[in-house]
């Protein structure tokens, strides 16, 4: 009888990280930009979207609705942060030219943010909404 309580708690564990993981799975968010934003290629008007990111582990789609309508979408980066986003933020790195470009997705109270891939983390500026 031992041995099935070990086993019911293995299975426990197991359906445990399961469901820890498997958020990764499809999730969404707010994204406020404040100022014309290049994401991939396109440019997005200052303003208010919903990002959906979709896929397993730490490579993700990233894609950003305007309304029901995808405006945009790019391969992007789950990554780890020491601490929980304070409030929801857009980084955005700034080129030679003044262009922005979008960079990272943080979200309030969480402890992970998506880094849009190809975007460098070199000298800019970065943006932030509350």
């Amino acid at each position: 009888m031992k041995s099935v309580s070990s086993i019911s708690k293995g299975v426990l564990v197991a359906v445990a990280v399961l469901v820890s993981t498997s958020g990764w799975a499809e999730s969404k968010g707010p994204l406020e930009l404040q100022h014309p934003t290049a994401v991939g290629d396109r440019t997005l008007a200052s303003g208010n979207y919903v990002v959906r990111w979709e896929g397993t582990g730490d490579r993700v789609e990233l894609k950003i609705y305007k309304g029901k309508n995808v405006v945009a979408s790019v391969p992007a980066q789950v990554i780890q942060l020491d601490s929980r986003a304070g409030y929801d933020s857009a980084l955005v790195n700034k080129d030679s030219n003044g262009a922005l470009s979008l960079s990272e997705i943080r979200f309030s109270g969480k402890k992970f943010a998506l880094h849009i891939n190809g975007e460098g983390t070199g000298s800019g500026s970065s943006g932030a909404s509350r």
